[in-house]
Protein backbone atom coordinates (compact mmCIF):
# COMPACT_ATOMS: atom_id res chain seq x y z
CA UNK A 1 0.00 0.00 0.00
CA UNK A 2 1.06 3.39 -0.57
CA UNK A 3 0.30 6.82 0.64
CA UNK A 4 1.16 9.19 -2.00
CA UNK A 5 1.15 13.21 -2.62
CA UNK A 6 1.98 15.47 -5.73
CA UNK A 7 2.66 19.02 -4.23
CA UNK A 8 4.38 21.89 -5.81
CA UNK A 9 8.20 22.43 -6.03
CA UNK A 10 8.73 24.05 -2.58
CA UNK A 11 9.33 23.75 1.07
CA UNK A 12 6.98 20.95 2.67
CA UNK A 13 8.50 21.20 6.26
CA UNK A 14 10.43 23.13 8.34
CA UNK A 15 13.41 20.36 9.67
CA UNK A 16 13.43 17.10 9.82
CA UNK A 17 11.40 17.22 13.23
CA UNK A 18 8.21 19.04 11.39
CA UNK A 19 8.57 16.25 8.89
CA UNK A 20 8.72 13.05 11.78
CA UNK A 21 5.68 14.53 13.50
CA UNK A 22 3.70 14.56 10.07
CA UNK A 23 5.16 11.14 9.22
CA UNK A 24 3.95 9.91 12.98
CA UNK A 25 0.01 11.11 11.82
CA UNK A 26 0.18 8.73 8.68
CA UNK A 27 1.47 5.86 10.52
CA UNK A 28 -0.77 6.48 14.10
CA UNK A 29 -2.17 2.95 13.71
CA UNK A 30 1.16 0.91 14.23
CA UNK A 31 1.15 2.13 18.25
CA UNK A 32 2.94 0.21 20.29
CA UNK A 33 6.47 -1.39 21.90
CA UNK A 34 6.06 -4.58 18.89
CA UNK A 35 6.53 -1.65 16.30
CA UNK A 36 10.44 -1.29 15.61
CA UNK A 37 11.64 1.91 14.27
CA UNK A 38 14.98 1.59 12.05
CA UNK A 39 16.18 5.34 11.16
CA UNK A 40 18.88 5.32 8.63
CA UNK A 41 21.78 7.63 9.53
CA UNK A 42 22.52 10.25 9.34
CA UNK A 43 19.05 12.51 8.69
CA UNK A 44 16.87 9.63 8.38
CA UNK A 45 17.33 9.18 12.49
CA UNK A 46 16.00 12.51 13.20
CA UNK A 47 12.72 11.81 11.12
CA UNK A 48 12.86 8.22 12.75
CA UNK A 49 12.97 9.70 16.22
CA UNK A 50 9.83 11.62 16.34
CA UNK A 51 8.13 8.90 14.96
CA UNK A 52 9.25 6.33 17.43
CA UNK A 53 8.26 8.95 19.94
CA UNK A 54 4.99 9.39 18.96
CA UNK A 55 3.92 5.34 18.48
CA UNK A 56 6.23 4.68 21.81
CA UNK A 57 7.79 2.02 19.45
CA UNK A 58 11.08 0.53 19.64
CA UNK A 59 14.23 3.40 18.12
CA UNK A 60 16.95 2.28 16.28
CA UNK A 61 19.30 2.44 13.39
CA UNK A 62 19.90 0.36 10.10
CA UNK A 63 23.23 1.60 8.22
CA UNK A 64 23.12 1.55 4.35
CA UNK A 65 26.17 2.79 2.18
CA UNK A 66 25.73 3.86 -1.09
CA UNK A 67 28.35 2.39 -3.70
CA UNK A 68 29.46 5.41 -5.69
CA UNK A 69 30.43 4.64 -9.49
CA UNK A 70 34.30 4.51 -10.94
CA UNK A 71 33.33 8.30 -12.69
CA UNK A 72 32.50 9.62 -9.70
CA UNK A 73 31.33 8.78 -5.88
CA UNK A 74 28.24 10.73 -5.60
CA UNK A 75 26.95 7.97 -8.96
CA UNK A 76 25.15 5.32 -6.80
CA UNK A 77 25.86 2.23 -8.56
CA UNK A 78 23.81 0.25 -5.63
CA UNK A 79 23.82 0.32 -1.87
CA UNK A 80 24.79 -2.23 0.94
CA UNK A 81 24.23 -3.03 4.67
CA UNK A 82 25.86 -3.88 7.68
CA UNK A 83 24.73 -7.32 7.51
CA UNK A 84 25.08 -7.87 3.58
CA UNK A 85 21.70 -6.63 2.27
CA UNK A 86 22.30 -5.39 -1.40
CA UNK A 87 20.46 -3.51 -3.89
CA UNK A 88 22.55 -3.04 -7.18
CA UNK A 89 21.18 -0.59 -9.94
CA UNK A 90 21.81 -2.91 -12.65
CA UNK A 91 21.10 -0.34 -15.46
CA UNK A 92 23.84 1.82 -14.77
CA UNK A 93 25.78 -1.14 -14.42
CA UNK A 94 25.46 -2.18 -17.88
CA UNK A 95 25.52 1.58 -18.88
CA UNK A 96 29.29 2.22 -17.72
CA UNK A 97 30.42 -1.47 -17.74
CA UNK A 98 31.61 -1.24 -14.22
CA UNK A 99 33.62 -4.32 -13.88
CA UNK A 100 32.62 -7.12 -10.91
CA UNK A 101 35.84 -6.97 -9.37
CA UNK A 102 35.62 -3.12 -8.76
CA UNK A 103 31.84 -3.79 -7.45
CA UNK A 104 32.62 -6.42 -4.83
CA UNK A 105 35.21 -4.25 -3.28
CA UNK A 106 33.70 -0.98 -2.95
CA UNK A 107 30.76 -3.70 -1.91
CA UNK A 108 33.21 -5.29 0.88
CA UNK A 109 34.33 -1.77 2.37
CA UNK A 110 31.45 -0.20 2.37
CA UNK A 111 29.38 -2.93 3.92
CA UNK A 112 32.43 -3.26 6.85
CA UNK A 113 32.31 0.76 7.47
CA UNK A 114 28.80 0.15 7.57
CA UNK A 115 29.21 -2.64 10.43
CA UNK A 116 31.52 -0.40 12.06
CA UNK A 117 28.85 2.88 11.97
CA UNK A 118 25.82 0.35 13.11
CA UNK A 119 28.46 -0.74 16.49
CA UNK A 120 29.27 2.68 17.04
CA UNK A 121 25.92 4.00 17.38
CA UNK A 122 24.34 1.03 18.79
CA UNK A 123 27.26 1.76 21.47
CA UNK A 124 28.14 -1.86 21.95
CA UNK A 125 24.30 -2.88 22.62
CA UNK A 126 22.85 -5.71 20.54
CA UNK A 127 20.90 -5.19 17.34
CA UNK A 128 17.33 -5.15 18.14
CA UNK A 129 15.13 -8.31 17.78
CA UNK A 130 13.35 -8.22 14.26
CA UNK A 131 11.87 -11.55 14.11
CA UNK A 132 7.86 -10.82 14.24
CA UNK A 133 7.53 -7.49 14.16
CA UNK A 134 6.44 -4.82 12.13
CA UNK A 135 9.66 -2.56 11.22
CA UNK A 136 9.26 0.78 9.99
CA UNK A 137 12.33 1.99 8.16
CA UNK A 138 12.75 5.83 8.21
CA UNK A 139 14.89 8.07 6.25
CA UNK A 140 14.74 12.15 5.67
CA UNK A 141 13.81 11.41 1.92
CA UNK A 142 14.13 9.14 -1.23
CA UNK A 143 16.05 10.26 -4.69
CA UNK A 144 17.11 7.08 -6.16
CA UNK A 145 16.21 4.85 -3.21
CA UNK A 146 19.35 2.48 -3.27
CA UNK A 147 19.90 2.73 1.02
CA UNK A 148 16.17 2.03 1.18
CA UNK A 149 16.12 -1.09 -1.09
CA UNK A 150 19.08 -2.46 0.82
CA UNK A 151 17.97 -1.74 4.22
CA UNK A 152 14.81 -4.05 3.19
CA UNK A 153 16.53 -6.53 2.08
CA UNK A 154 18.75 -7.18 4.83
CA UNK A 155 15.66 -6.85 6.97
CA UNK A 156 13.36 -9.79 4.93
CA UNK A 157 15.78 -12.53 5.89
CA UNK A 158 15.16 -11.46 9.42
CA UNK A 159 11.46 -12.90 9.33
CA UNK A 160 9.77 -9.25 10.15
CA UNK A 161 5.98 -9.55 10.43
CA UNK A 162 5.96 -6.71 7.92
CA UNK A 163 7.99 -3.76 6.60
CA UNK A 164 7.03 -0.70 5.80
CA UNK A 165 9.31 2.04 4.07
CA UNK A 166 7.99 5.74 5.47
CA UNK A 167 9.65 8.88 4.44
CA UNK A 168 8.08 12.74 4.27
CA UNK A 169 9.46 13.05 0.66
CA UNK A 170 10.55 11.04 -2.38
CA UNK A 171 10.74 10.68 -6.16
CA UNK A 172 7.64 9.30 -8.02
CA UNK A 173 9.82 6.77 -9.48
CA UNK A 174 11.69 5.43 -6.44
CA UNK A 175 8.77 5.35 -4.05
CA UNK A 176 7.20 2.89 -6.93
CA UNK A 177 10.39 0.61 -6.79
CA UNK A 178 10.31 -0.16 -3.07
CA UNK A 179 6.42 -1.32 -3.98
CA UNK A 180 8.53 -4.44 -4.77
CA UNK A 181 10.76 -4.71 -1.71
CA UNK A 182 8.57 -4.01 1.51
CA UNK A 183 4.27 -4.26 2.64
CA UNK A 184 3.70 -0.84 2.75
CA UNK A 185 5.29 2.19 1.42
CA UNK A 186 4.52 5.73 2.90
CA UNK A 187 5.96 8.92 1.07
CA UNK A 188 3.93 12.00 2.25
CA UNK A 189 4.59 13.79 -0.82
CA UNK A 190 6.12 12.36 -4.51
CA UNK A 191 6.35 15.89 -6.31
CA UNK A 192 6.80 15.39 -10.07
CA UNK A 193 9.36 17.75 -10.24
CA UNK A 194 11.65 15.89 -7.52
CA UNK A 195 15.34 17.38 -7.59
CA UNK A 196 16.55 16.78 -4.54
CA UNK A 197 15.69 16.10 -0.63
CA UNK A 198 16.67 18.93 0.72
CA UNK A 199 14.69 21.35 -1.36
CA UNK A 200 11.84 20.09 0.63
CA UNK A 201 12.79 21.65 3.56
CA UNK A 202 13.67 25.12 4.84
CA UNK A 203 16.42 23.36 7.31
CA UNK A 204 18.10 20.54 5.96
CA UNK A 205 21.44 21.30 7.40
CA UNK A 206 23.46 18.19 7.82
CA UNK A 207 23.13 15.83 10.83
CA UNK A 208 26.06 15.23 12.75
CA UNK A 209 27.00 12.04 14.20
CA UNK A 210 26.49 13.34 18.15
CA UNK A 211 23.07 14.02 17.10
CA UNK A 212 22.44 10.71 15.88
CA UNK A 213 23.82 9.20 19.40
CA UNK A 214 22.27 11.12 21.39
CA UNK A 215 18.78 10.89 19.92
CA UNK A 216 19.65 7.16 20.23
CA UNK A 217 20.77 7.10 23.92
CA UNK A 218 17.22 9.25 24.63
CA UNK A 219 15.22 6.95 23.51
CA UNK A 220 17.03 4.26 25.38
CA UNK A 221 16.59 5.78 28.82
CA UNK A 222 13.06 6.79 27.75
CA UNK A 223 12.08 2.88 26.79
Amino acid sequence: MAREGSLDTGPLYRDRVDAGAQLARALSAYQGKETLVLGIPRGGVVVAAQLAQALGAELDVIVARKLGAPISDELAIGAVTASGGRFMNEEILRELHVPDDYVEATAAREQAEAARRESRFRAGRAPPRVEGRTVIVVDDGLATGATMRAAARALRREGPARVIAAVPVGSPEACAALRDEVDEVVCLATPEDFDAVGAFYQDFRQTQDSEVERLLAEARSAA
